[in-house]
């Protein structure tokens, strides 16, 4: 899979060290980068390949790590899982940011930014180049995700044996609380950014935040908006199929139903993603051409093409993590049909049978057990309306920003709501944080 060019097995060349340390003396790596290169080459299974350090990183690594695809099985098949790891030193504590999805490059989180620490990037199983030859997509599930978590958390504090902080936007979030939840000793604090915690496959909950969110007329302006679409299908269609053409995009369902799909989600996305005034939405006096080019502004058409079929984050919301269900109500006049399940985009040669008990045992998890975990939320993110229930339990720490959306930081707070995180973040770390 990787090129011998770029990745090197860990049983690289001590010569290569030697060369490294007594060779030259201006811009030459000193003696800890050094010492870092030989204990990274000494972890078992690992490829690794220098990358350049960025922001306030003194080196980087793109690191390839051989994980059991069956935990329970670690002598069986095995894949490779794409790992970035970005050091400043040994006695600083790391960052374990959980991705949900894949990893396309190192990046800068913002809670290795805070407290000028080290970082480690991990992608998610069956995501991006981190997928096994065959996709068993049984071992696709929270169990087997938070051991992948797990093996690289041991391994890693043989180098890093300071406190550590595990992270996750989004479903990356999700991925962080069952990692915790399976593993509660492995990091000592957890920062889960805007993610849900999803009790059935369509929770209802997230119907109910269409209800609520922002004013009634606002509210209105988007419906209006999505009836004005539909009923201009017969001008629409044709915008789609020419966007369908010049992006090298097949929408197996037709046409229609993906506009209907698109047209569905809109509110979603709005309120997901966008700080869009709804009161500038493109209402009656709007060309067809405008209303489908504000559709694509919003709505991100190429998930409901054929490239979003037996997707693997589908797969997960569709078995174990929920997901939402579309509001109908107020098109359904103008609909083709009553029928728009997102599970139609997981893979359909695999039992899709969902597991509520999976989200349950971990929001009764949380609420019982949970320590020194913030969560954070945006209250004009759909994914605010199954958030995390605390339940009373004062170990953990949760905050709404009001207005917030789905890119809601702890940047995005009041100078006086940053205060409480960050002096909440000192105590549970026994740190001082300087900025």
């Amino acid at each position: 899979m990787n090129s011998p060019q770029k990745f090197y097995r860990f049983a690289i060349s001590y010569l290569t060290l030697f060369f490294l340390v007594f060779l030259g003396s201006n811009g030459s790596p000193s003696s800890e980068e050094v010492s870092l290169v030989e204990k990274l080459i000494q972890l078992p299974d690992v490829w690794i390949r220098t990358i350049r350090a960025q922001d306030h990183f003194k080196e980087a690594y793109e690191i390839r790590l051989l994980q059991p695809l069956d935990h329970n099985r670690p002598e069986g098949k095995k894949f490779q899982q794409r790992i970035f790891i970005s050091h400043v030193d040994f006695s600083s504590p790391v960052v374990f940011e959980t991705e949900g999805y894949s990893v396309e490059k190192n990046t800068t989180k913002e809670l290795s930014s805070i407290l000028k620490c080290n970082q480690i990037i991990v992608e998610h199983r069956f995501f991006g180049t981190s997928v096994p030859d065959s996709m068993d997509w049984k071992y696709l599930n929270i169990e087997q995700a938070a051991a992948d978590h797990h093996r690289i958390v041991m391994l890693f504090k043989s180098i890093y044996p300071g406190k550590w902080i595990s992270s996750g936007w989004s479903k990356g979030g999700q991925t962080a609380m069952y990692h915790r939840r399976f593993y509660p000793e492995d990091v000592d604090v957890t920062v889960a950014y805007d993610s849900p915690l999803n009790l059935s496959l369509e929770d209802k909950r997230i119907d109910a935040f269409f209800d609520t969110v922002a004013t009634k007329d606002q509210r209105s302006r988007l419906i209006r908006f999505q009836r004005l679409i539909l009923q201009r299908k017969d001008r629409v269609i044709p915008l789609f199929r020419d966007y369908a053409w010049n992006s090298g995009l097949e929408f197996s369902i037709g046409l229609e139903k993906a506009l209907e799909y698109c047209v569905l989600e809109y509110t979603f996305s709005f309120w997901q993603y966008h700080k869009i005034d709804p009161m500038t939405v493109p209402g009656t006096e709007a060309t067809s051409e405008e209303l489908f080019n504000h559709l694509k502004r919003v709505v991100h058409l190429p998930s409901y093409s054929d490239r979003a079929m037996d997707s693997p984050s589908m797969y997960q919301f569709a078995t174990e993590l929920g997901y939402y269900g579309y509001v109908k109500r107020y098109v359904r006049d103008l609909l083709s049909c009553d029928y728009y399940p997102n599970w139609i985009f997981a893979p359909q040669n695999t039992d899709l049978t969902y597991h509520p008990e999976k989200m349950q045992d971990i929001e009764r998890w949380i609420q019982n057990h949970g320590e020194r975990m913030l969560f954070i939320y945006g209250s004009r993110d759909p994914w605010s309306a199954p958030q995390v229930r605390l339940n009373g339990n004062k170990n953990c720490l949760k905050m709404i920003l009001r207005g917030g959306n789905h890119y809601t930081f702890i940047r995005s707070f009041s100078d006086k709501q940053q205060q409480k995180i960050i002096q909440t973040l000192e105590r549970w770390l026994d740190l001082k944080i300087s900025n």
